[in-house]
């Protein structure tokens, strides 16, 4: 955007892994694989390389990047990703050697999340968290830093292109967070007002690629976009559906998470994020027939903390029981007979009254559950309880009083006591007094 790079007309693509000892370094390869064919490269060669520690100078080491350097050649490659974060000298350095651009892991992640972001607020979020990528490693695309020259004696006005384009850059950073300001006050309103009528939410999170927008899409028969690749979903949604005994609660779609997002992302979509940080439950969901499980599920619970929802109550959805062998739908519960994970398939909407009634559970605060009779003028409260919901039986008795089967959830039933003009009393029993 703001400096030059080597020309590249194509997508084909040499991969380069390097296989560290466990820790910081470490990536997974076929993950790797998924990024770039979601990306939508055509990958052409793998070098693979074991190493302790990255080289300083070219992350591999001289023979490596001779290797790498034949393959693109032979295959006439345009591009060369590496499947972990370079620094930009690094990246400088590898693109002087091989001749053709170079990018790494994070690079690769918002190419992705660029192609995918369909709403202003996405957008928006894609290009800072791209500026504010770039903002360290416009030196390496300029290889003429000379003064910029004036018109009389050839006197330039004292700015080099480098901190003309670091100023260009500042000045969009700063145009995009005024904007994005306005998005995230807009939602917080948004979010105020659905806490004051008291409408629970629900943050559907998890690895990327878990199946998240399928079961949000079974779930509220939306058309969310779903395919099997990894961030299919970037833009939160939000739809509403119905809960037994719960009512109305809001289910809210947002992006998946992956091993080592990169912080710029996690700042950027704090907007994004905050659905989950602030929802009243969290559904994990997990693939529960990915190899690599238990370390999905890790990354997810990292990220979690890094966006302070690591506190929030969190049911466990294992999806896509349909690719195990004797998978089963069922729920486990803890000590206590707490719902604490669903075991399901949204792609063959097996488990989904079991997941409706481990919800119900986990949001359903006290219920009240009666028949109750009311005089003909206090026909407003059954309309507000007609309203909401909480009718399931009438009948009518010989004097023109309304004999109702009422069951929603006791604060909704005192809510609309409060509105009929109707004293508790009537209908609810004072708690008992301690017995001393």
């Amino acid at each position: 955007m703001f400096f030059e790079r080597p020309d590249s007309g194509g997508e084909t693509a040499v991969l380069v892994h390097v296989d560290f000892p466990e820790g910081a370094n470490r990536e997974d390869l076929n993950e790797f694989r998924e990024l770039v064919i979601s990306a939508g490269a055509d990958p052409v060669g793998l070098v693979t390389t074991k190493r302790p520690t990255p080289d300083v100078k070219t992350f591999v080491g001289k023979g490596k990047v001779e290797e790498i350097g034949d393959l693109v050649r032979m295959n006439d490659a345009q591009i060369v990703i590496f499947n972990h974060a370079l620094s930009p000298s690094q990246q400088r350095n590898l693109e002087r050697e091989l001749k053709c651009r170079v990018l790494d892991r994070t690079g690769l992640i918002l190419d992705i999340f660029a192609q995918r972001a369909r709403t202003h607020e996405g957008k928006l979020q894609v290009e800072l968290a791209q500026l504010q990528y770039q903002a360290t490693r416009l030196v390496r695309g300029w290889t003429h830093l000379e003064r910029q020259k004036g018109g009389i004696g050839m006197r330039g006005p004292g700015e080099t292109q480098l901190e003309t384009d670091r100023r260009l850059l500042r000045e969009r950073v700063k145009s995009i967070n005024a904007r994005l300001e306005k998005v995230r006050a807009q939602r917080d309103q948004n979010r105020r007002a659905r806490q004051r009528s008291a409408v629970p939410t629900v943050a559907i999170v998890g690895y990327t690629n878990a199946g998240k927008s399928t079961l949000f899409n079974a779930l509220t028969e939306s058309d969310v976009y779903a395919a099997d690749q990894l961030f299919a979903t970037l833009d939160p949604t939000l739809r509403r559906f119905d809960i037994d005994d719960v009512g109305e609660i809001v289910l809210a779609d947002t992006v998946g998470f992956i091993r080592h997002l990169p912080h710029k992302l996690v700042e950027a979509f704090r907007a994004t994020l905050q659905e989950a940080a602030e929802a009243d439950l969290l559904m994990h969901v997990i693939d529960c027939a990915a190899p690599e499980r238990e370390m999905n599920i890790e990354q997810v619970e990292l990220v979690l903390g890094e966006i302070g929802a690591d506190e929030l109550p969190e049911l466990r959805v294992y999806n896509k029981i349909d690719l195990l062998e004797h998978g089963e739908a069922r729920i486990d519960r803890d000590d206590t007979g707490q719902p604490v994970a669903v075991w399901l398939s949204a792609r063959e909407r097996k488990g989904f009254d079991l997941l409706q009634q481990a919800m119900g559970e986990l949001l359903g605060e006290e219920l009240f559950s009666d028949d109750i009779e009311l005089r003909p003028e206090e026909a407003r409260l059954r309309a507000i309880l007609y309203e909401l919901g909480g009718i399931r039986t009438e009948e009518f008795a010989d004097n023109g009083n309304m004999l109702l089967g009422v069951r929603m959830q006791l604060q909704d039933f005192r809510r609309a006591l409060s509105r009929a003009g109707i004293r508790e009393e009537r209908f609810i029993a004072p708690p008992e007094e301690p017995w001393h």
